[in-house]
């Protein structure tokens, strides 16, 4: 007998946690932009994906209009910087309820690098940043879908593998699981796509 959870008989709060503890894991985006003034955020957010090859857009969600979404819109630009491994403690740390205004790269010690194609810098110790440009914000009830046409991806020559694709290994990506759970990198299969059926 299984246990159902309908989100009818659930206030939004506790199906928000069965749903994180159940779509794992979820891989990070540590979301760097600039306000309107120019004050440098730093952000994790863990409903991030792919959106679309071609054209190469990625995607991720703001649950409740945060800082990393008024700069997205106040400027159009943003970079989503690979949260690794040995940087658990600061992706962690960089997810508090700071004041508006506030610089997570000077608070936290993170160093920052400029990107290549935008005003918002990278993370200089991520092995990998997604340079973007705002495609656009779809509203769902109090969450907000970020669209990004990728400009520039930006990897770090030791986390490119022998065949000129980022390696896995390298990158350590981390994820978030549910609760206050981390997911660290996991091993890994080769398996390859079987061919079309008969």
């Amino acid at each position: 007998m299984r246990t159902i959870f309908d989100p009818a008989d659930n206030d939004p709060g506790h199906f928000y946690k069965v749903l994180t503890a159940s779509v794992v894991p979820r891989p990070i985006a540590w979301v760097s932009t600039l306000s309107g003034d120019g004050v440098p955020n730093l952000a994790p957010y863990s409903f991030f994906t792919v959106a679309s090859a071609s054209p190469p857009v990625v995607q991720f969600t703001s649950v409740t209009r945060k800082d990393s979404l008024r700069n997205i819109e106040a400027t159009r630009e943003f970079v989503v910087n690979l949260a690794t491994e040995p940087m658990v403690e600061k992706v962690n740390a960089s997810s508090a309820p700071y004041e508006p205004g506030t610089d997570e790269f000077a608070v936290l010690g993170i160093a920052s690098e400029p990107s290549e194609r935008i005003r918002p810098s990278r993370v200089a110790d991520s092995p990998l940043a997604i340079e973007c440009r705002l495609r656009q914000v779809i509203e769902v009830g109090e969450s907000f879908v970020v669209m990004g046409d990728v400009l520039a991806v930006a990897v770090r020559p030791e986390a490119i593998a022998d065949d000129g694709l980022p390696a896995f290994a390298a990158l350590a990506p981390l994820s978030r699981l549910g609760r206050d759970e981390w997911g660290m990198t996991p091993p890994v299969r080769r398996l390859p796509r079987p061919g079309r059926p008969g």
